[in-house]
């Protein structure tokens, strides 16, 4: 078996670069403002150097710059600013464009054993992969291979199957549209649908919860709806670490007279007060306070509050006021009246214990939406990763529709996506659910019988990893191993494989977790300028809005040997897929020959490279949106039934979320500090209320083990150590934590229902305290 340490998983106890002083601080009031702007330069002079860290700030979210590597926050259309980055976005150019480089004489130094011993953050900083790595089996270090060689031997592995549903393709939000599109088309080629991506993992739960409610997987709103709301509701949500560039939205939002209410078990600073950089204000004064309300809802309390919601909008109508928009209701919408009988019948008692919050304070959230016209709901991860979470996108959904705030402007529901091209890779057909009308429009535009039986999502390859169902891990981007729960299950699973391949731009943990033989594959970055036999290529995006974006690579690659994600598709596919007719390599050397597929057979891309060419951008067409069309069972937008289902939480334990720190992209730790929550030195830290830490006889600053308590789960322990108490504002009863360095805390089978997402929001913990 094929591992590289002990087997129990585990994120390793020390490593220098944590050395530094631990220092825990009050969490800041405001976000933003002049320490970002000195750390976003800070960090991409350090690392990419102070020229050409500049010139990459100045081309990025451009229209003939490059597209944010982060997260998938929309650029205003036509109206770009001269600065449009984030501290964020800064930071993960300056984590592309650094300067140092991990090449074979790196490998050759460093055994799997060792690099297993680093932190997260000591791996990532060891800079650029520059040439293709094989882990022969038996090994301790990856050596060189040429990418021919590398190349046949996936293709003979693929072709050793007994059948292509064992092997599983990931992929990550990294990957742009063209490489997306090309790499389900191979793998459906190749014979299967088993098309996990990071989706499963975050928003899937709202892709499911709305196309059952208004048929549609995807947002309803635009940059132009948000500045024009009257109220917003931001759910689960940290914007000013996760999303920063939305402060700004908010703000316009704000001061076009907007009421915007906080819904979170922590009171986050981004949402407190916004500096923006780019003004007099947020460099020498005060900034512009954001948030009217903030609601400290108990965690996995949503259900709770919105049909509190709900309820007080459906009684409030009931005695005459007008409330509800009965004709969109009625014209619209289905199972109003079960729906109705139902928060009618929900005691306030109910409420409020699920929720943690009193009736008055849901009331005083109920008066902001009465007193609206137009009203957005945005979520984020707080909203997608609980049991429940399919429930609270639906109630979020419906709590909209009571006052018809769908398909109109200025109202509709905002998932926030994480990753800069998530969105587009699930259009472009990176789905192991794919429908029917999309393999219908495969099998003309190619000519080929696509697979119809569905495959297996994230949570779903890796049970098929332990049972021996799945003999190959293809990963197309991503930290597959680290974001993952359950690292025991995942070890075991990811080691029974005969090869595991990760196409990647820098080290991270799951090069070191393997098949029996294992490649890394070095990808260009979004920064860097890829040229083919054509000439120089563009890809495009799809960000959380649903605009279509172009991306311009801006510097040389890190190594002449790096290959495009598309390179690497039409390659491993022209040697796989010995007697296909389709010229692979021709895809390779010109992109547009690829967007001229997709316009074909994707909906909303008729005229792809001319619409490009003409205006760099364009918006996808949104049936709820643009028409209030509703492409559901029941033609109509639906209103569903849900019970509060509380997490049952037993005397002495309390209710654990996972959370991201300031500095950090989803696995990738870009340093130990959490500015806003006042961390400095460490993230092994647990916040939690100030009367929990008495009640169960600890202490602030005491270091703890953390252990989480399964009811189908009890033949193992399951516990992460010397984590530091951190008194914090979080409701009774409740924790936070930093992901993933918690996720072992999390078994493979807690998931969301419907949507099998893992719960990373909602594990139910004990503390033992450190001799």
């Amino acid at each position: 078996m094929k591992t590289a340490s002990s087997g129990n998983g585990k994120s390793p106890s020390f490593d220098p670069q944590d050395s530094q002083r631990i220092e825990i601080s009050s969490p800041k009031e405001w976000a933003a403002g002049i320490p970002a702007v000195i750390s976003a330069y800070k960090n991409v002079t350090s690392k990419a150097g102070p020229f050409k860290g500049t010139r990459l700030l100045s081309d990025l979210n451009q229209i003939e710059g490059f597209d944010c590597p982060g997260c998938a926050w929309p650029d205003p259309l036509n109206k770009r600013a001269t600065f449009e980055f984030c501290e964020n976005g800064a930071k993960a150019v300056a984590d592309e464009a650094t300067t140092k480089r991990a090449d074979a004489e790196f490998f050759a130094k460093h055994s799997l054993r060792q690099l297993a011993e680093k932190s997260d953050r000591w791996l990532n900083d060891q800079g650029r992969l520059v040439e293709p790595m094989w882990l022969p089996e038996g090994a301790e270090h990856y050596q060189p291979i040429d990418w021919e060689s590398a190349f046949e031997l996936i293709g003979k592995q693929l072709n050793a199957l007994d059948n292509p549903n064992q092997a599983a393709f990931y992929t990550s939000g990294r990957t742009g549209n063209e490489a997306a599109f090309l790499y389900q088309l191979f793998v459906r080629k190749f014979g299967t649908n088993n098309l996990p991506d990071c989706s499963n993992m975050c928003h899937e739960s709202s892709g499911v919860g709305l196309s059952e409610t208004i048929g549609v997987g995807k947002g309803t709103v635009s940059l132009e709806d948000l500045e024009h709301a009257e109220a917003i509701f931001v759910f689960g949500q940290n914007p000013g670490t996760n999303h920063p560039r939305m402060l700004g939205t908010l703000q316009d939002a704000k001061r076009n007279g907007a009421k915007i209410v906080a819904i979170n078990p922590l009171d986050e600073t981004g949402l407190k007060r916004f500096k923006n950089p780019q003004e007099v204000s947020g460099v020498i004064g005060r900034g512009t306070p954001l948030r009217d309300l903030y609601l400290p809802v108990r965690i996995n309390g949503d259900v709770a509050l919105l049909k509190g919601l709900c309820k007080v909008l459906i009684e409030r109508d009931n005695l005459g006021q007008p409330i509800l928009d009965h004709e969109f209701i009625e014209q619209y919408c289905h199972g109003f009246d079960a729906f109705k009988t139902d928060m009618e019948q929900t005691s306030w008692q109910d409420i409020e214990n699920g929720s943690g919050l009193t009736q008055a304070l849901i009331e005083q959230a109920a008066d902001i939406a009465c007193q609206s016209k137009k009203t957005i709901c945005c979520w984020a991860m707080g909203m997608t990763q609980h049991k429940n979470a399919v429930a609270n996108i639906q109630l979020m959904t419906n709590f909209l529709m009571l006052q018809g705030n769908l398909g109109k402007p200025g109202a509709g529901v905002c998932p926030v996506r994480g990753h800069s091209n998530v969105q587009g890779d699930r259009t472009m057909g990176i789905w192991e659910k794919p429908n029917p009308e999309l393999l219908d429009a495969l099998e003309a535009e190619f000519s080929f019988n696509p697979p119809r039986e569905n495959g297996v999502d994230a949570v779903e390859t890796v049970y098929g990893m332990q049972q021996g169902e799945i003999k190959l891990l293809f990963a197309l981007g991503g930290n597959f191993f680290r974001a993952m729960p359950d690292h025991q299950a995942c070890e075991q699973g990811l080691s029974q494989c005969e090869l595991t391949v990760q196409v990647s731009t820098k080290l991270n943990r799951s090069h070191l977790y393997t098949g029996k033989q294992a490649l890394i594959l070095p990808a260009l970055g979004r920064t860097e300028i890829d040229t083919q036999v054509s000439g120089v290529q563009t890809i495009t995006v799809e960000n959380s809005m649903g605009v279509i974006q172009t991306s311009h690579g801006k510097i040389p690659p890190a190594s002449n040997l790096l290959k495009s994600e598309v390179d690497i598709i039409a390659q491993l596919a022209q040697r796989t897929l010995k007697n296909d007719s389709l010229n692979w390599l021709a895809l390779r050397d010109d992109y547009r020959l690829i967007r001229d597929h997709i316009g074909n057979v994707i909906p909303g891309f008729e005229n792809f490279n001319q619409r490009i060419d003409e205006l760099g951008e364009f918006v996808l067409p949104n049936g709820v949106r643009d028409a209030r069309v509703f492409v559901t069972p029941t033609g109509k937008a639906n209103f569903i039934v849900h019970s509060i289902d509380n997490v049952a939480v037993p005397e002495g334990c309390l209710l654990m979320m996972t959370i991201r720190s300031h500095d950090q992209f989803n696995t990738t730790v870009y340093t130990n500090n959490d500015r806003y929550r006042g961390i400095r030195g460490t993230r092994k830290v647990l916040f939690i209320n100030k009367q929990d830490i008495a009640e169960l006889g600890l202490h602030s600053g005491q270091k703890v083990n953390i252990r989480s308590h399964w009811p189908n789960d009890k033949a193992s322990i399951r516990e992460v150590t010397d984590f530091e108490l951190v008194e914090y504002g979080i409701p009774r009863g409740c924790a936070a934590a930093y992901y993933p360095e918690t996720n072992d805390l999390i078994p493979i089978d807690s998931v969301a229902d419907k949507s099998n997402t893992p719960a990373y929001k909602s594990v139910v913990i004990s503390l033992q305290a450190k001799a």
